[in-house]
């Protein structure tokens, strides 16, 4: 069967859901023998090596210096180094399928942040049911009836943190980032520069680990950083020209199940019956807050993923004006 063009943007869209899906896993093998901070380093050494190869081989010149820099600076710290750490650190003591569904719902982080920093977000009926169905499927994911331990509970609570950083990212891209009109593939070439500097800086805080690479080992992390951040992005970026921001940020729904699935296949990772349904009430949140239930309308926070990870970022409802995004 001939490949068309058509034909192809479904496969892109496929490969992005798996891709972001598997970010998970490639976390929990890449700690086989690296410590979160170094996992971390190498992630976004490699992220920003292939975005910059990206750069050179096209038209897109980055900015000059100046106050945008100082934002996607902030945004490296919220969107990369710190959200990165602390997925890290939780999948040292959770299953990476559980840390996916927890990434899952970065959408009704960035919502709920929205309706408070945002004055053009006004509250609505929907809106407020789906995030208080959302959050409350986070609740029975966590189940905090079966008496989780301290270890256990603290990952999850860094896992929501971690999505909270997106959230605060997002929104902050759109109010002060956004207004810049930076080619997409710039604005991402900075932020995952700058949180490559930043962890390189922050290294010797983290202290000496040995290093236990292997084939996995490094595979992992080259995946999490050339293909998640570098390819993936560009994956992405053609998702989004042809579909448009709204039908793109569909692959929100596709990770978890894509993080769930290789972690229980290919890591042996056991599922408890509370967190498969409180993902599916996640999702379900997510969709009522976007309006996707028959007759809502159309949603003015659009939640498009943008790199490895699965996870969202904030596009401007206007026709026409670029989606800034967000490199995981």
């Amino acid at each position: 069967m001939k490949l068309t063009k058509s034909n192809l943007i479904v496969v892109q869209f496929g490969v992005l859901a798996l891709t972001w899906g598997a970010s998970f896993l490639f976390i929990k093998v890449g700690l086989e023998g690296l410590s979160p901070a170094q996992l971390v380093l190498g992630r976004l050494l490699s992220g920003a090596l292939a975005l910059l190869l990206l750069v050179s081989v096209s038209s897109v010149r980055l900015p000059h210096l100046g106050v945008v820099w100082l934002h996607l600076t902030v945004v490296a710290v919220l969107l990369c180094v710190a959200p990165f750490l602390l997925f890290a650190r939780a999948e040292e003591h959770v299953s990476s399928g559980l840390a996916s569904i927890y990434n899952a719902t970065t959408p009704l982080m960035t919502m709920a942040v929205a309706l408070v920093a945002l004055p053009e977000e006004r509250p609505t009926r929907s809106r407020l049911v789906g995030l208080l169905a959302g959050f409350a499927g986070v609740l029975i994911v966590l189940g905090p009836w079966r008496g989780v331990g301290a270890g256990s509970a603290w990952a999850q609570a860094q896992c929501v943190l971690a999505t909270a950083c997106y959230g605060l990212a997002f929104v902050y891209l759109r109010r002060f980032v956004a207004p810049h009109r930076l080619p997409a593939i710039a604005a991402a070439t900075i932020q995952v520069c700058a949180g490559a500097v930043i962890m390189l800086v922050l290294s010797p805080a983290f202290g000496t680990h040995p290093l236990q690479l292997n084939a996995r080992v490094v595979s992992s992390v080259a995946a999490l950083g050339v293909v998640g951040t570098g390819l993936a992005y560009v994956w992405n970026t053609n998702v989004v020209s042809a579909w448009g921001a709204t039908n793109a940020s569909t692959v929100t729904y596709l990770t978890p199940v894509v993080g769930v699935s290789l972690g229980a296949t290919l890591l042996s990772e056991q599922l408890q019956w509370n967190q498969p349904v409180g993902a599916l009430l996640v999702i379900a949140g997510i969709a009522i807050t976007q309006d996707r239930l028959p007759r809502g309308r159309p949603a003015r926070l659009n939640l498009v993923p943008t790199t490895p990870g699965g996870d969202a970022t904030i596009a401007p409802p206007t026709a026409g004006r670029r989606p800034v995004p967000k490199a995981w």
